[in-house]
């Protein structure tokens, strides 16, 4: 068995791996360069070129709080889960139940973004995918990808389940 049976395959990349470095990345990228007057522009997406000065104060607060929302995201999967795998390497039902709590609030959390992402776009792009950028497709397109992700491990799809869909004191359903 693997020290980390709550998390494994494709599972544990995306979400051990991948999803981090998605939010994490975004972080850097306000906080180092290409900066918080970039990362606002790309918001919505525009034909206009991004603004060479720099936003209004209140603007660039809201723009670094957002990168360390960010930020946080993407170190609560990464060092959360692994502290669940090293924590507890021979108790799968904990691991699961713990794993689950967490992919529970952030696919809450992926619902109110993509809502909140796609209720900001104006009208002209909200149904016009082709003409979204980069971020729009990341706010959206891949969150949307991710809530699915974590709507088939709940379901158990190509893993083994411990706890979620269990009868309490069953043995584990294997995929």
């Amino acid at each position: 068995m693997s020290d980390f049976p709550a998390l494994t395959g494709f599972y544990k990349t995306l979400f051990l791996y991948l999803e981090p470095a998605s939010t994490i990345a975004p972080a850097i990228m306000v906080f180092a360069f290409p900066g918080a007057p970039w990362f606002h522009h790309q918001l919505i997406p525009s034909s206009l070129p991004p603004p060479t000065s720099a936003l209004e104060s209140r603007t660039t607060m809201a723009v670094w709080q957002l990168a360390n929302c960010y930020l946080l995201l993407g170190m609560i999967s990464s060092i959360v889960f692994r502290a669940v795998r090293d924590a507890l390497p021979h108790n799968p039902v904990a691991q699961e139940r713990i794993i689950g709590a967490s992919l529970l609030a952030l696919a809450i959390a992926d619902l109110t973004h993509i809502a909140a992402t796609f209720i900001g776009l104006p009208e002209e792009l909200k149904y016009a995918p082709a003409l979204w950028n980069s971020m729009t497709h990341g706010n959206i397109t891949v969150v949307i990808v991710l809530f699915a992700v974590r709507v088939a491990w709940f379901m158990g799809i190509g893993r083994t389940r411990y706890y979620y869909g269990q009868p309490q004191g069953s043995k584990p359903k294997r995929a």
